[in-house]
């Protein structure tokens, strides 16, 4: 075999190799001394005793000590037997009907001794409300901005401004003292009495609350209270204000009126399904209508007494029936089918009650004529004279004595149409779209969320001087007063309002105004 030849290195090939040696040279000599110095990297001390860190200890979550579930293997049930299924489905049953005893309603007549859930002890004889109801009392109500009343160049707008600008807020109490309710306020109103201001307001859970707004912080009796320090009772200085609360529904108390021919007598509306009659003279309750099945679940969102019939009684229903009945004869009741979706409020034309004015979740606000009904018995409805169709749901619709509604609706303005001599139209007119258009149209903030009670624009019934108006609450925490021709009047408000006073009334005819919060708190003007 030839062997090969040496490869012959070229010069700049020669110098590189040369360059390379000397370089891996002078690299192991200066490592060598490096060592010899102690600087080179030598091993990792093992740590101490004092360096090694302990690992925090695990902490035991104490758990929470519940009622363990019968044990099936020791009671002796085989598993997936037929004994084991029972047991699982009588337990399901119990607990299903545990929460639809808690929810139905009572139909039976009430005592507010035996119903009374705050306040001081209620005794019929001891009822501060009788001589007030016995006398026949007639029915019989502030603030805005400075600026804009002195810019009012209208005479008779600017008294009626100062006038109502010049309402103040209560001073017997602070409201955050007067919880009127344990529970979120849905309906509030006066007792038509004017010679002293009687709230009463209706709560989420069915409580009807009473305040009279006579007393003050001096005329209530001090409770002994003890301290922490001290064995001694101690007098309270700032005692907290007298108020009677009654559990008459199980459900939200949706509305109520006073009658118009017996003052003494409170009609009440709730989601339970049922109408109540509370009868303040005999300090009892008891129920005018409910669903012949006690399973119905009808929830009821309003309720007007015809002013002209006395024993004629009507409701709206959250699933867009309105009904009728006579209180002589519970038993009788028409229903009519007026939406497909929620009525959220509906309200009688005070001197034509046959007019009936509805507020729907469908967007619209519809006039209805009772004294013209169409369809088969059983299905009849009363004749629509016209509607009037808002970009959003219509929350509430009001009449007023001169043929005005009010609506409030969730495109953030408050519209009232007019209807002049509706006591002249012949039954079941057709309205045009001229006709439904509304008169006036206000901006107003009604987008109260899920914690605020919805805003309705509510008439003073009997206004003293003529003058129809009407008040709303604010989301600002204020309550606006308004004309039937959209001015605005006043903006009532005050120190101590710490929520939104959403359910604002009128006094029928005095010139008060009262509101109520979500935490159960009442405001008043007077």
């Amino acid at each position: 075999m030839a062997k090969k030849e040496p490869v012959m290195l070229s010069d700049y090939e020669r110098q590189r190799q040369e360059n390379i040696a000397q370089r891996d040279k002078l690299l192991k000599q200066l490592a060598l001394d490096a060592s010899s110095a102690g600087l080179g990297p030598g091993q990792k001390p093992k740590p101490t005793k004092a360096t090694q860190r302990k690992k925090p200890a695990v902490k035991k979550i104490k758990e929470e000590v519940v009622p363990r579930r019968t044990s099936s293997r020791i009671a002796g049930i085989e598993a997936d037997s037929e004994v084991a299924k029972r047991k699982a489905e009588e337990e399901h049953v119990a607990a299903q009907e545990a929460a639809r005893v808690k929810r139905q309603r009572i139909s039976g007549p009430l005592d507010l001794s035996e119903i009374q859930v705050a306040g001081k002890g209620w005794v019929k004889d001891d009822n501060s409300l009788v001589d007030v109801f016995r006398r026949g009392a007639d029915p019989g109500l502030r603030t805005f901005g400075e600026q804009e009343v002195k810019e009012t160049t209208d005479k008779e707008l600017r008294a009626l401004r100062e006038k109502m600008s010049g309402l103040e807020l209560y001073e017997g109490f602070e409201p955050n003292r007067i919880k009127i309710t344990p529970e979120r306020i849905y309906s509030l109103g006066f007792h038509p009495a004017a010679e002293k201001p009687l709230i009463f307001a209706g709560d989420k859970l069915g409580h009807l609350g009473f305040f009279d707004a006579s007393q003050s912080s001096s005329s209530v009796k001090n409770e002994p209270v003890k301290t922490e320090d001290q064995d001694e009772e101690e007098e309270d200085d700032d005692p907290d204000p007298a108020i009677t609360s009654f559990h008459l529904h199980t459900r939200t108390i949706s509305s109520f009126q006073f009658s118009p021919h017996n003052p003494s007598h409170l009609y009440t509306s709730s989601y339970d399904s049922s109408l109540r009659l509370l009868d303040l003279t005999q300090s009892s309750s008891t129920e005018i209508y409910a669903p012949s099945d006690t399973s119905l679940d009808e929830p009821i969102s309003g309720v007007e007494m015809d002013p002209l019939t006395p024993h004629l009684l009507y409701f709206s229903r959250l699933d867009g029936h309105l009904g009728r009945t006579d209180t002589r004869a519970p038993n009788t009741v028409d229903i009519f089918q007026l939406s497909e979706k929620k009525i959220g409020g509906f309200s009688l034309n005070p001197t034509s009650p046959h007019f009936i004015a509805t507020a729907s979740l469908d967007r619209t606000m519809r006039i209805w004529d009772l004294r013209k009904l169409s369809g088969k018995r059983g299905a009849q409805l009363p004749a629509l004279c016209g509607e009037h169709e808002s970009r959003l749901s219509v929350s509430h619709a009001a009449f007023n004595g001169a043929g005005q509604v009010a609506t409030a609706s969730y495109d953030d303005t408050v519209k009232i149409h007019t209807f002049e001599g509706m006591s002249a139209w012949e039954p079941g007119r057709d309205l045009g779209e001229k006709e439904m258009a509304p008169s006036a149209v206000v901006r107003h903030n009604n987008q109260t969320g899920r914690w605020v009670t919805i805003l309705r624009a509510q008439w003073q019934r009997h206004p003293s001087d003529n003058v129809q108006r009407f008040c709303i609450g604010n989301m600002n925490r204020f309550v606006d007063i308004y004309t039937s021709k959209g001015e605005q009047l006043a903006q009532l408000g005050g120190e101590g309002i710490t929520a939104v006073p959403a359910v604002a009334q009128f006094h029928p005819t005095n010139d008060w105004v009262a509101a109520g919060t979500a935490s159960g708190k009442l405001c008043l003007w007077m």
